[in-house]
């Protein structure tokens, strides 16, 4: 490769590195004068790298955001990571597996082959569960525009689809909703929109793929403080049932006749503790009570409730329920 064309692409592999360089640093890393680096810069340029001037005492340079996307340089690590994410991106439920398969085809053939090879060691085969064949995507265009909004902090108007359960026939139109974007947040394939919902005040969780945004968005807001401070904590509050960011609405203490390494495996985040060899107490939530007396069932060992009295009365109304069933 002639030494000019090699000293373009370490310069552009420091320029991507790290936000802003000082020229005379450039200089020294690339062990040239500070004149060839401006040439240098300049030839970037040229090619379609938005390089733009740091001023300051030291001076310098920044890659730039621009108006197209001009070809990159990875290392090893990046270009490995980055064919593993496309390899995966049908789990991500955003709509995007033809443009990842391409993307993928892409980097793969600019690969050096020691990259390619160690690429294909790692192909990933995404195992869909049964009911994500009929889970809807969320559609690319309207992430982008939701993810605008919480970029923006401006207020977003939307209609919002009814769930799958409700009965739309002969219904009003919904009004649309008005909401202060927040986070967007993927989980277990899906992709929900965080908000404080304007008209209800309150913050709701809205799924992108029932989201068709209005256009133009509304005033810019100054942002709310999320309840816990933190988007996961928050998110997992809600479909735990709590109101906020917070543990499971409800908590019991049961006593089973099974060793604590058979329990530990299957409670999630309870807490198993041992109290001997074929005997364990178990501490462990849900969103209802009945849901938690059937999660502790479903352990075929016997139960002796330690508290509280809701989760014994869950266990008599199933109780009850199941006898039923079992005389049918």
């Amino acid at each position: 490769m002639p030494k000019t064309s090699a000293r373009l692409l370490s310069l552009l592999s420091l320029l991507q590195a790290r936000r802003d360089w000082p020229g005379a640093v450039l200089a020294e890393r690339l062990d040239v004068s500070p004149r060839t680096v401006r040439r240098d810069v300049d030839r970037l340029r040229e090619l379609g790298y938005p390089i733009v001037a740091v001023k300051g005492p030291d001076g310098g340079y920044r890659l730039d955001a621009g108006t197209r996307l001009p070809p990159l340089l990875f290392d090893d690590e990046q270009a490995v990571a980055l064919a593993v994410a496309l390899g995966i991106a049908t789990t991500t439920g955003a709509g995007i597996e033809e443009a990842a398969a391409r993307a993928l085809h892409t980097v793969r053939q600019v690969m050096p082959a020691r990259l390619r090879h160690r690429v294909d060691a790692l192909r990933v085969t995404a195992v869909e569960h049964p009911g994500d064949r009929a889970r809807p995507q969320a559609d690319p265009r309207v992430l982008t525009a939701v993810g605008d909004a919480v970029q923006a902090r401006e207020v977003l108007r939307f209609d919002y689809a009814p769930g799958s359960g409700a009965d739309a026939a002969g219904a009003e139109p919904a009004p649309p909703r008005r909401a202060e974007p927040h986070h967007l947040v993927t989980r277990g394939g899906r992709w929900y929109l965080v908000a404080w919902d304007l008209d209800r005040a309150d913050w709701r969780t809205f799924r992108v793929d029932r989201i068709a945004p209005r256009v133009p968005t509304g005033p810019r807001f100054a942002p709310r403080e999320l309840p816990g401070g933190e988007v996961a904590a928050f998110v997992a509050g809600r479909f735990r049932g709590s109101a906020g960011a917070g543990d499971w609405p409800c908590h019991g203490e049961v006593i089973l006749d099974l060793p604590a390494s058979e329990v530990s495996a299957f409670v999630g985040d309870g807490v198993v503790e041992e109290l001997g060899p074929r005997r364990c107490r178990l501490t462990i939530g849900a969103w209802s009570w009945p849901a938690l007396a059937a999660t502790i069932g479903k352990f075929d060992a016997d139960v002796e409730v330690v508290g509280p009295g809701e989760l014994r009365d869950a266990f008599a109304r199933l109780a009850g329920r199941f006898a039923r069933a079992a005389g049918e």
